[in-house]
């Protein structure tokens, strides 16, 4: 029965998780410049039809690849001997997808979210003949920041999760004795990264520019954040 509610909870983990991504990356390279070039009756129709909908799945599927992630560290049979698999050079691995989905999913229900029910409100608002909610703008630039974050460190992301079972314990061998040095390169970039989110700098900021302004940027970054945290194991760990 355990070997059966592992390989479900990794099908829904898959499913939600490209559900979660997939949606990501629409709201950043399609819907963010297409409602950029639109006048604002159409950009608050857009709002007002598109977005909720849009939200609703982005919101519950980054939930449910949470909760089947939850499920799947009880299910394996790999992580009952007392953690010791996140000494190894896979668990790491794990451990880093772990900590970047956790960051993305606080930031799509603590940040997102919240700041995109405002500029749903603005809109229905102005379309219901009320005037805009001066807040919305705001909203929008704090939701906008947090969600170009979460691009970013979906990038290293996917790679770490994947090279947990296709790459590391190929690669790299035994425990990982300095495991700890590259815990805190990891907690140092997720730390800056999302202090710069919840600031979010305003436009042409030079913290902006970094991966915020551009979605350009926004992928290079990604890769940047990639070959540091990649660039870590390969110094700092045994190989095969």
């Amino acid at each position: 029965m355990r070997v059966v509610v592992e390989m479900l909870s990794r099908w829904g983990h898959y499913m939600a998780g490209v559900t979660w991504i997939g949606l990501l990356y629409y709201f950043n390279f399609v819907q963010t410049p297409a409602f950029a070039e639109m006048d604002g009756g159409h950009r608050n129709g857009a709002i007002d039809k598109i977005v909720p909908r849009a939200l609703w799945w982005f919101r519950f599927a980054a939930l449910f690849t949470f909760l089947t992630g939850v499920v799947i560290l009880f299910a394996d049979p790999k992580f009952d001997n007392d953690m010791a698999y996140f000494k190894t050079a896979p668990g790491i691995s794990i451990f880093t997808g772990i900590l970047l989905g956790t960051v993305m999913l606080l930031n799509v229900w603590g940040i997102i979210w919240p700041n995109q029910k405002k500029v749903i409100a603005s809109a229905q608002g102005v379309l219901a003949g009320r005037e805009a909610d001066p807040a919305a703008a705001a909203a929008a630039r704090r939701g906008a920041c947090a969600s170009r974050t979460n691009v970013m460190l979906s990038i290293p992301l996917l790679f770490f999760m994947g090279a947990a079972s296709h790459l590391a314990g190929q690669r790299f061998g035994g425990l990982v004795e300095n495991r700890m040095a590259y815990y805190l390169v990891l907690l140092v970039i997720v730390v800056v990264a999302e202090g710069i989110a919840l600031s979010a700098p305003p436009v042409g900021d030079a913290k902006a520019k970094l991966w915020i302004d551009n979605h350009r940027n926004t992928i290079i970054s990604g890769f940047v954040v990639w070959a540091v945290l990649y660039g870590a194991m390969e110094l700092l760990f045994d190989k095969v």
